[in-house]
């Protein structure tokens, strides 16, 4: 199963019927009950990987459509409090009457009935409608309702019984087998910067380099055709520190209290296992700089120790290969036009290249840290570990700090049994997912009021002692609730990442001439982008992360106020 960015929804689920049926057609006429339980394992794996492909079947067709949709949902101003708009209360409302009557009923009784006009309904599924058809007959507004209605449909269902934070801190308490989705956003206090957050994220800075899509620096086949693209950068997210942050530590308590049942994690920095993670707890679904492999031979390595060549901007070459190449003496031959191309757009990076000579000396592989690139199959043991163990076991998820981007991990929410609750915990809201309780804020805020309700002593060099904690709830939203601090952790003596990639967008955009020339260039000489599209159910954002309280004995100085 590949690694793919977000792509579109309207997942169709027509196969798995067929997938199921498959499954034990194949089982001989007197089967073994161990023979029952792999084909239902199988049925499980056929399932997860069929919803990937419908996503990105479903991507090739509604791509236009989906494009604008995205563009145009807007909760956040869309309920405005004119006659032409729904309130909070009332889209609620209608959103759980769409999944109680089915489609057809519901637009008999609304937009039929002319209770609604098919403008209002709109602004029920957070959709903006678009100012090319202001003072158009409603007409013109069916066929984005229509939209509207089938991917309101395909999201989860949200449980209703759950929405306060006392409910959260009650899930926490009496559940046994969590599983917990986190992303960059769990890191983002320690300087490591996440991906997709505007203007702040690893993407957003990375324009500079003119490329059609920030994700082609994880693309494996970009990286195979030039690897300097991707060690221009990667000196900015090795891993340099052993801290970690309040939220890790508050997973390792999890799984201490005996509630952890795997932590899949999309980062690559390593850190769960610095918080004291253990290994067979956590699937690490993107990889890590744990290790290095040879591209070539396939020859793997602690990751450490290519961090020094990466850190100087240098193109790290395997060992082994160029053992190889020096005990068989390396022939030359010639240079074909292709690769003098290739050898140019290398050379500065790797220096021990002879641009002059007119022969090639056959060249050591290039190693590559064992992070999952756009394109890449994913560990078996992310979709074996989630059919055959998890999916039976999970009494409640919590996602932290995660934009649900990418598939297929961006899969794991929707592909869960529906009774099972959904916690969310991250800056914003996301409007793709229907999670029944939503913590909004700095993660490392988050967790330690959750710690604090809890009466888990959650002690942190990153949790100020004095802290005090706000939790408001967003009117017309009983399950939103904000989370806010009075002391945010300031990072004095972090690992300086998100510092280096500013200052490096800074000096891009220093000559203004040369930067314009670059957007002039990127615009119109774009790559198509990476063949890896097609993605899933799932997005939200990337939460940064800060800290919260605990006294120097264990216990929290001062409680939440709740409003």
């Amino acid at each position: 199963m590949k690694r793919a960015p977000a792509g579109k929804k309207g997942v169709a689920l027509s196969k798995r019927s067929q997938a199921a049926a498959d499954a034990f057609d194949r089982l001989p006429d007197n089967p073994t009950i161990e023979e029952i339980k792999e084909a239902t394992v199988n049925v499980s794996l056929a399932e997860l990987e069929e919803r990937v492909a419908d996503v990105r079947d479903s991507w090739e067709t509604d791509s236009l459509l989906e494009d604008a949709i995205e563009e145009l949902t807007d909760e956040s101003g869309v309920y405005s409090g004119r006659p032409d708009t729904c309130t909070p209360e009332e889209a609620c409302r209608l959103r759980r009457e769409l999944r109680e009557l089915g489609p057809a009923v519901f637009c008999q009784r609304t937009v039929d009935a002319g209770r609604y006009s098919a403008k209002k309904l709109l602004s029920a599924f957070g959709i903006r409608p678009p100012a090319f058809l202001e003072g158009q007959p409603d007409e013109a507004y069916f066929s984005l309702l229509s939209l509207a209605i089938t991917r309101e449909l395909s999201k989860r269902a949200k449980l209703m019984r759950y929405n306060t934070v006392d409910d959260a801190v009650r899930l926490i308490d009496k559940s046994q087998n969590i599983i917990v989705i986190t992303g960059a956003g769990i890191s983002t206090s320690l300087g490591i910067p996440d991906f997709r957050s505007q203007g702040t994220g690893l993407y957003s800075k990375l324009a500079h380099l003119g490329l059609s899509d920030p994700q082609e620096v994880f693309d494996i086949e970009v990286f195979k055709q030039d690897p300097t693209i991707f060690y221009s950068v990667a000196k900015d997210i090795i891993p340099s520190t052993d801290r970690f942050t309040p939220t890790h530590k508050f997973i390792a308590m999890l799984h201490e209290r005996g509630k952890l049942l795997t932590n899949y994690s999309q980062n690559i920095d390593n850190l769960e296992i610095k918080a004291g993670l253990p290994k067979e707890k956590l699937i690490q679904c993107h990889g890590s700089f744990g290790t290095a492999s040879c591209v070539q031979c396939r020859y793997q390595i602690e990751g450490e120790k290519i961090f020094s060549d990466i850190r100087a901007g240098k193109i790290p070459r395997c060992t082994r290969c160029l053992s190889s190449l020096k005990a068989a003496g390396a022939p030359k031959r010639k240079r074909s036009a292709g690769a003098e191309k290739k050898r140019k757009r290398w050379a500065e990076q790797d220096s021990s290249d002879d641009n002059n000579s007119e022969y090639d000396v056959p060249s050591a592989g290039v190693m590559k840290p064992d992070i999952t690139f756009f394109g890449e199959e994913l560990p078996d043991e992310f979709s074996r570990r989630l059919t055959e163990n998890d999916r039976d076991k999970v009494d409640l998820v919590i996602v932290i700090g995660t934009s649900l981007k990418v598939t297929p991990v961006s899969e794991i929410a929707s592909f869960l049994p529906p009774h099972i609750p959904q916690i969310y915990i991250s800056r914003q809201s996301v409007t793709h997912i229907n999670f029944d309780i939503d913590l909004l804020g700095d993660c490392d805020v988050v967790v330690a009021e959750l710690c604090r309700q809890l009466k888990w002593p959650l002690v942190h060099e990153m949790v100020p002692p004095d802290q005090e904690i706000t939790v408001k709830t967003e009117p017309g939203y009983p399950n939103r609730h904000v989370f806010t601090t009075n002391k945010p952790y300031v990072l004095e003596n972090g690992d300086g990442a998100s510092k280096e990639i500013e200052a490096a967008a800074a000096a891009a955009q220093q000559d203004g001439k040369e930067a314009k020339a670059t957007k002039s260039s990127s615009s119109t000489n774009r790559r198509s982008p990476p063949t890896r599209r097609g993605s899933p159910n799932g997005k939200a954002n990337d939460a940064d992360a800060k800290p919260v309280q605990n006294g120097k004995d264990g216990k929290q100085a001062k409680g939440a106020k709740a409003t």
